[in-house]
């Protein structure tokens, strides 16, 4: 393993040490501060800083591996269900066989609780949890990097350029096939970034990534050594939906995001502690691959992903909207919104939802939710 020594998730041996180095700094001490207590830590920051620290060390005082670690972290996990969504619910776990272990290829609409779904639901039906991939975009902090290789993360290098980006993505090509090959289960998005306009699309360049591990083999035979199940996450609603529309909003009218060094952080705490409704995570078929074309493949990831999307009134409303501003997509349409039966809460819901939303914001807001229907009706999935 000490080939993926700066890669790969902390191991069992280093798990108590790491936490002991974490309780002791003052930056992540503050951070947990002001996430729990934000009022008091801007005037009382030394005293609550030590509040924080005392709650932090009683609630890992049990953890000396990775499996007492997975344990607290399930627990702060049924919390953020218990407070944020109505219900989870899950399709297909009696795909998987027993003793195989999977790469999971999934949408991706939320930075930090897209895997934390999958792995609750893994961790709950007494499977292997997964490792995670996750972007070195995100670890501006040490101490972001620890907790995060702490949860069974590996990082992906995509700030890298050049000789020097190849080499990091065949090592981590190399990382999963090692993972798979040794009884884990991996997850990673189906593209850099999260859908931001209700679209799921992957990327052929992952795939290639993916067969690089096993350049001796053809790319058909490299990626089915990794056993890929496409999982489809759905959320009745978008804890970041504000903040994806705004983004595509400044696009369309400047030309570009500026992104700050606050941006990814904001968004991985609103999908936290946002709401999200009905919450479903679908696993698909593991893909029998026949191509060595990874636009062939990436096609066929996502026609799982959009079929196993299950839909919600929430997504209905949005396409309602947008035919009143004419926006929909007519021709596809037919008698679909008619034959929804939309009650009067959830229509409530999001009528109150929208009224909290910015004008200007609201064409981009609606297609975030519209388009899973639009697109499977493209398809021609019911829905």
């Amino acid at each position: 393993m000490d080939k993926f020594k700066d890669i790969r998730p902390y191991q069992d041996e280093e798990i108590r040490p790491v936490l002991n180095l974490l309780l002791k700094d003052e930056e992540m001490l503050d951070s947990i501060a002001r996430f729990y207590y934000p009022r008091l830590t801007s005037f009382f920051s030394e005293a609550m800083k030590k509040v924080a620290g005392r709650k932090l060390r009683s609630q890992v005082k049990t953890v000396h591996d990775v499996k007492s670690m997975q344990d607290v972290i399930a627990g702060y996990m049924e919390k953020m269900i218990h407070d944020t969504t109505n219900q989870l619910t899950n399709s297909g776990l009696d795909h998987l066989q027993e003793g195989r272990n999977y790469l999971f290829i999934s949408n991706h609409r939320d930075i930090t609780m897209d895997p934390a779904f999958v792995n609750y639901i893994l961790y709950h039906a007494g499977r292997e949890t997964l490792q995670i991939a996750i972007g070195d975009n995100l670890l501006k902090k040490p101490f972001v990097t620890d907790l995060m290789r702490l949860n069974k993360s590996f990082i992906v290098h995509r700030s890298l350029k050049g000789r020097e980006l190849l080499q990091a993505l065949k090592l981590l090509s190399e990382y999963m096939h090692f993972c798979i090959a040794n009884q884990q289960n991996v997850w990673i998005a189906q593209r850099e970034g999260r859908a931001k306009d209700g679209i799921d699309k992957t990327d052929p360049a992952l795939l290639k990534m993916l067969a690089m591990g096993r350049r001796d083999l053809p790319f058909s035979l490299s990626i089915s050594e990794l056993h890929v199940v496409p999982v489809t996450i759905s959320y009745e609603y978008d804890a970041c939906d504000v903040l994806k529309a705004d983004e595509l909003y400044q696009i369309e009218k400047n030309g570009n995001f500026i992104k700050t060094d606050k941006s990814d952080i904001q968004s991985i705490v609103k999908g936290m502690v946002g709401f999200k409704g009905r919450v479903h995570v679908a696993f698909g078929n593991e893909l029998e691959i026949k191509t060595d074309n990874p636009d062939d493949l990436a096609e066929k990831i996502d026609s799982q992903i959009l079929e196993n999307y299950v839909l919600s009134d929430s997504n209905f409303l949005a396409l309602e909207k947008l035919r009143n501003y004419g926006l929909a997509p007519e021709r596809l349409l037919g008698n679909v919104l008619e034959n929804r039966n939309i009650s009067s809460k959830s229509r409530k819901k999001f009528d109150n939802r929208l009224n909290g939303v910015n004008r200007s914001l609201h064409k981009h807001f609606l297609f975030g939710y519209a388009n899973p229907v639009i697109k499977k009706l493209e398809a021609g999935f019911t829905v």
